[in-house]
């Protein structure tokens, strides 16, 4: 066991319980989720100007809200200004929906808060999340009482706790997974929402429990995940990855090399949440994820000097070729139904038409709506013969089921428009930018990712994209940092940052007609996007 510096890294487990920093001291000082009385009992009564700025800016994210941006500050006084100086007097939430499971009536309930108390939006995120804006401190109680009546919730939504786990959204549907991940994913939801010692950790925490053979969860960019495999006597488990995420400091996610049996997750997770828990570098927020924490470590040490060796050897799972992970289009299940996936522009949507999508699972399937990774959503259980007709009925609502491979590929985060870190805006922008691509380039013929991204951390996951977009300022004005050629699966890699190349927002389209046509007509026979991106000449990238 290392001995303790004299400073350290803010570690608990080596003695270093002093807070080194504002964040760690508002932990130290009140857990995150006792602010929910007072939410109830006293801002929401009181209002907004009530708030003590320890609650406002730090634990109310542990009950999944953020204040908002006030509008018409711009992108470059974003790190110029603090927190009250930006902020609006209202509130992003994050419901935290697990797996991305949803009925009907879930969804309906979800809807209903949207329209009465959040002017109608209801952005997807691409941690099977529903996002609401415009929130009022005065509402945030009743909004609570709604979601809980249905067993919803938007505790740990945020802030330095296990954030909501991801999961395949056709888990026990899929024909081809390799096994159904549900109770796993259940079982280590009650684990990290329950017990108190998972509510104060040295940074946010990202999980996937999947049997998916997509890997449509991305596992690889998760903090700890549980990915499907067989072992070779034909038993159904889990290899363990952790330490992947993204932000400024990107790193992929590394094998263990375990075997983990499915009843055995949750305490799996709870010992390397622990782990990350009492290791964590809290001394620093630019470090205080569990990737940094693995990477001085090494995978043997993290799993023999701290897990024990308690878990035998297990196989790799098998990587899917480069594509689509999202589930959309008419799908088979293995019951003989069929699951539809449909595509939402950039995952913006409302609760007017999340509250058609729960009638029209009432009425073609059995109301059980699925969210996915990728800002889309899935209805279950359609009979064949009903098929086409809820496709038409979903496109009829702007849910394509057949989207074109710049709708379907096309993600974004919040951005400027609610965002305090945001530099530029996304949404709208990204929404235009897959409508011209479709204008300029139709009928393109293979997949592609385009992950718009309001700033460096990486919430759409720009460095993994075909083609990722960081917000910058340009001399143009608003522009983005181009990243080309990012992948996951068999080849993975993040994306090449051409020197220099900054692309001003409104000089995007054209410069992305351009490249995307050099790739047609320089690649070779099946050749991906991703992988020409890393092998052509710079010159057909510029």
């Amino acid at each position: 066991m290392p001995s303790p510096s004299r400073r350290g890294q803010g570690q608990w487990a080596l003695g270093h319980h002093e807070p080194l920093n504002a964040a760690e001291q508002f932990k130290k000082d009140d857990d995150g989720l006792h602010v929910r009385d007072r939410i109830i009992n006293r801002y929401s009564v009181l209002g907004f100007d009530s708030i003590d700025p320890a609650d406002l800016r730090g634990r109310f994210r542990w009950w999944g809200l953020y204040t908002q941006r006030r509008p018409g500050i711009g992108g470059g006084r974003t790190g110029a200004l603090d927190d009250a100086e930006i902020e609006a007097p209202h509130f992003m939430m994050r419901v935290r929906i697990p797996g991305g499971q949803l009925t009907a009536e879930q969804l309906r309930t979800v809807a209903g808060v949207a329209k009465e108390y959040g002017r109608d939006l209801a952005d997807i995120t691409d941690r099977q999340n529903v996002q609401y804006h415009w929130l009022s401190i005065q509402d945030v109680p009743a909004i609570w009482e709604r979601l809980e009546a249905v067993g919803l919730s938007s505790q740990q939504a945020c802030g330095d706790v296990p954030r909501n786990i991801l999961g395949c959204p056709v888990a026990g549907l899929d024909a081809g997974e390799i096994l159904d991940a549900t109770a796993a994913l259940r079982a280590t939801e009650v684990v990290a929402t329950t017990d108190p010692g998972f509510t104060n950790l040295p940074r946010k925490y990202k999980t996937t429990i999947t049997g998916c053979s997509w890997l449509c969860t991305e596992p690889e960019v998760n903090d700890v995940s549980f990915t499907g495999v067989r072992s070779p006597d034909g038993t159904h488990g889990f290899d363990l990855w952790v330490g992947g995420g993204l932000s400024t400091n990107p790193m992929l996610a590394r094998r263990l090399g375990v075997f983990v049996p499915p009843g055995q997750v949750p305490a799996v997770w709870a010992a390397v949440t622990g782990l990350f828990r009492d290791y964590g570098y809290r001394r620093l927020r630019s470090r205080a994820r569990l990737k940094f924490l693995v990477a001085d470590w090494g995978t043997e040490r993290f799993r023999e000097e701290y897990l024990g060796g308690a878990l035998p050897d297990g196989p790799a799972p098998a990587l899917p070729p480069p594509g689509e992970r999202d589930h959309i289009g008419v799908h088979r299940q293995r019951d003989g139904r069929y699951y539809l996936g449909a595509a939402p522009s950039v995952g913006r949507t409302s609760g007017t038409l999340l509250w058609h999508v729960a009638d029209l699972a009432d009425a073609y399937g059995s109301g059980r709506v699925r969210l996915t990774a990728q800002q889309k959503l899935l209805i279950l259980d359609v009979p064949g013969d009903q098929v086409s007709e809820l496709s038409a009925e979903l496109a009829a609502r702007d849910l394509q089921v057949t989207p074109s491979a710049f709708r379907r590929g096309t993600m974004a985060c919040t951005g400027i428009e609610f965002c305090k870190l945001a530099i530029v805006e996304t949404k709208q922008r990204a929404a235009d930018l897959h409508a011209e691509l479709d204008r300029r380039l139709p009928g393109f013929d293979t997949p592609i990712s385009i992950n718009v991204n309001g700033c460096p951390n990486s919430c759409a996951r720009f460095q993994i994209a075909d083609i990722g977009l960081k917000g910058s300022i340009t001399e143009g004005g608003e522009g983005f940092q181009v990243h080309l050629g990012g992948s996951l699966g068999a080849d993975p890699g993040f994306g090449r940052k051409l020197r220099g190349l900054k692309v001003t927002a409104d000089g995007l389209p054209g410069y992305l007609e351009r490249v995307l046509r050099n790739y047609l007509a320089d690649r070779a026979d099946g050749e991906q996007f991703a992988a020409w991106a890393r092998r052509a000449d710079e010159k057909l990238l510029t």
